[in-house]
């Protein structure tokens, strides 16, 4: 018997007590030790950032282990987690994205494509046979035929909500704390500035990012980023290297400015 679920963690199909479903809750910790994946709803498209850890010295960067990859023309998928189980859902999102178009003659719609991959999740936590998917996915999509965007977020358990701003990984509270403070919602930002577009979204999904990392703790990380905006044709397409790098350079300085302050506001 195992020792923290007291027997009830044997299968997904089995109900604690307490009505809880430790497997599920396992594949949710195993997320949360994982990467951080941000993704931001902007005035003029969708940016996903995920952090993905380089484990080995010796991997070939920017080609292993890819975290954020695109599914259809104006589709694309951030995952975190279990590098392996984000992959199956991958799959399975093109798969989807496929058989719709070829069903109906048009895209796949943002909304349905999240109720579709949450569904696929959800049946894997219904079976004994079956584990529960060790990853949480955000979804940028945009729809062609009522020219709109949005940011979907599937996680371990099968739930699918769509957000302006969404975190996933091992510094999604805070991250999600500072996502906050954007001008990202249009209901929470009247009378305020105007909404950020997509190129100022890059830049404050990297300072998240390295806001939450702690060189003395964290293993090094590659920074993948993408976006699906006006400036891409509405196609999900991977931020330029030299843009990321920008923006990686003014988050550093913006970070460094800050402390800075705060170091002479402890003095005075």
């Amino acid at each position: 018997m195992a020792s923290s679920g007291s027997g009830y963690d044997l299968s997904s199909a089995t109900f604690s007590p307490d009505g809880r479903i430790f497997q599920v809750e396992y594949a949710a910790k195993a997320v949360e030790n994982a990467g951080t994946a941000l993704g931001l709803k902007c005035r003029d498209g969708v940016v996903m950032a995920v952090e993905k850890p380089l484990q080995n010295k010796m991997l070939v960067a920017k080609t292993t282990g890819r975290r954020i990859h695109t599914v259809d023309e104006h589709s694309g998928v951030a995952i975190t987690g279990f590098v392996s189980d984000g992959r199956q859902i991958i799959n399975r999102a093109r798969e989807e994205a496929s058989n719709y178009e070829e069903t109906y003659g048009t895209k796949i719609p943002p909304k349905t494509l999240a109720q579709r991959l949450s569904t696929y999740v959800h049946y894997f936590t219904l079976h004994g046979a079956l584990r529960p998917f060790g990853a949480s996915t955000l979804v940028a999509s945009y729809d062609p035929a009522t020219k709109s965007h949005s940011l979907h977020m599937v996680e371990p358990s099968g739930i699918s909500y769509e957000y302006y701003g969404a975190a996933a990984g091992r510094g999604r509270q805070p991250a999600r704390t500072e996502m906050e403070k954007l001008a990202i919602n249009p209901k929470h930002n009247e009378g305020e500035a105007e909404l950020i577009t997509c190129e100022e979204g890059v830049k404050q999904l990297a300072k998240i990012i390295y806001t939450l990392y702690d060189e003395s703790k964290d293993k090094p990380f590659e920074l993948e980023m993408s976006w699906l905006c006006e400036g891409s044709g509405w196609k999900h397409a991977g931020v330029p290297r030299d843009t990321i790098a920008a923006a990686v350079e003014w988050a550093k300085q913006q970070i460094e400015d800050e402390s800075d302050d705060e170091d002479e506001e402890m003095e005075e």
